[in-house]
């Protein structure tokens, strides 16, 4: 355990030398805001792109893989959103409260973590994870939020959904580098050279853009985060593992992955939707900012556990 601690301490010590650029203001929230920006459309594009122009889909596809950990996050968020209602929340509020207690920072920070951590072989599982939170619990919350206001699924949402998924990096950069590879592309060694060099950017600039911007974000109704962070950080791995471990009967190294993906902290990209929607941002950059500072310990535990120690 302890040696696991030492290697994914690196991780959260560059989080952490963020966090202290943004506290001290050495790094402005403007500045946090363009490095964000720089990271998710450039480097850690170039690290997907060259991470999945180099598999192959028939390689990397595994529906049990999906099912579990479908079937496990999407419990997780079932039971966040019924105790929202039973909170006497609205939808809005439940679904906010629901995508914080399922969704996690598989881009920023599992991406590169993990797959330093695991080996070569977890990107796949990672990139799958990563593909099941995107296309169908950021579509989900969309759809939760704005049928709510508007009392029915309209087309303008479905367009607003379709254009969202369409216009992510992530999803674009994944979907071209599995073209490339199922089409046999080659990637000229300037061209691959260059995104090793701009992927290689991607880890510490995600990290230390996650610790700024955890600077910036407010805290409030902290009972409301201890809930969210125990749903991410514990309920999540646990109900993930029992689908794929017992009921899907997920490859062990497989599932290993994908229940490492689920204890990671909330995703950054929870609070742009809440801010964006207007729908208790303050609770969800709480949320985040308890959750990763857990992490620290937990996911080190998960990962320990996941790879006998």
């Amino acid at each position: 355990m302890l040696a696991i601690f030492f290697k994914t301490l690196p991780f959260f010590l560059l989080i952490g030398l963020g966090y202290w650029a943004g506290r001290t203001r050495f790094f402005s929230e403007e500045a946090t805001a363009y490095l964000t920006k720089f990271v998710f459309y450039f480097a850690l594009s170039a690290m997907l792109f060259r991470f999945s122009a180099n598999l192959s889909l028939a390689d990397v596809w595994d529906g049990r893989l999906v099912a579990a950990y479908l079937w496990g996050t999407a419990f997780v968020y079932g039971i966040a959103t019924i105790v929202g209602f039973l909170r006497g929340l609205d939808v809005p509020t439940t679904a906010i409260e629901a995508q914080c207690a399922a969704i996690g920072n598989t881009g920023f920070l599992g991406v590169p973590m993990l797959t330093l951590l695991l080996g070569a072989e977890a990107i796949g599982p990672v990139l799958l994870a990563l593909a099941v939170d995107l296309i169908v619990f950021s579509s989900l919350i969309v759809i939760l939020i704005t049928g709510a206001r508007d009392g029915q699924i309209s087309l303008r949402m479905i367009r607003s959904i379709a254009l969202g998924l369409v216009r992510n990096p992530m999803i674009v950069a994944i979907s071209l580098g599995f073209i490339c590879a199922g089409f046999a592309l080659p990637i000229p060694e300037p061209i691959n050279d260059f995104l090793g060099i701009l992927g290689g950017a991607a880890t510490p600039g995600a990290l230390f853009a996650i610790g700024a911007s955890l600077a910036f974000k407010s805290a409030e109704r902290i009972e409301v985060a201890g809930w969210l962070s125990f749903c991410k950080l514990v309920l999540h791995p646990a109900l993930v593992g029992i689908a794929a471990l017992y009921i899907f009967d997920v490859d062990p190294f497989k599932a290993g992955v994908i229940i490492a993906v689920s204890a990671l902290p909330v995703a950054g990209n929870v609070f742009i939707l809440a801010q964006h929607y207007g729908v208790a941002p303050a609770r969800v950059s709480t949320a985040i900012l308890f959750s990763t500072a857990l992490s620290i310990v937990t996911v080190s535990l998960v990962i320990a556990g996941v790879t006998g120690g």
